[in-house]
């Protein structure tokens, strides 16, 4: 715990983005859907789910939970905008299938749980279940995102993206 009070100035600028699930790590890019394989809506990284319990990713707040429950909005206390979308057309579930354990304002730390899903009712009435994780606001950031080269994630312990000053 001390160890961290003496990281250098450019260590401090870092924020490390962490796996909101278990399961698979896939490239934005092969996700099949043009929103977020064209980076649309920013960058990021995706993972194919193991199970279905999204932990937070950072250190935060919580700053959406649309009515339908298929995702949840986070800003990192840096000001990194996180959207965690489970699965993908999720929306048109209507919620089935989802248990949200936050609230927009809620604080969060890595590792909170923030939702719960029924990954084979997902599988079986989504058109697939690749849940992305995508920077929302790097477009207009100051900072430079580097993805994972790790093939599988563990909630809430592997890194998946760094972000880092430019």
């Amino acid at each position: 715990m001390l160890k961290n009070l003496f990281k250098k100035s450019s260590e401090k600028e870092k924020l490390e983005i962490y796996a909101p699930l278990n399961g698979k790590v896939v490239k934005l890019e092969d996700v099949p859907d043009p929103v977020f394989n064209q980076k649309m809506m920013g960058e990021g990284i995706a993972i194919m789910p193991s199970e279905g319990k999204v932990v937070s990713p950072v250190e935060g707040k919580i700053v959406q939970v649309p009515e339908s429950k298929h995702a949840v909005g986070i800003e990192a206390t840096d000001g990194t905008e996180i959207l965690i979308h489970v699965g993908l057309e999720t929306v048109a579930l209507k919620g089935e299938g989802f248990t949200v354990n936050v609230a927009a304002g809620d604080k969060v730390s890595v590792g909170n749980q923030l939702m719960k899903f029924n990954l084979d009712y997902i599988k079986e009435h989504a058109s697939d279940s690749v849940t992305p994780i995508v920077i929302t606001n790097s477009g207009d950031s100051d900072k430079d995102f580097v993805m994972t080269e790790e093939n599988d994630a563990v909630a809430g312990e592997t890194v998946l993206i760094t972000a880092s000053a430019k």
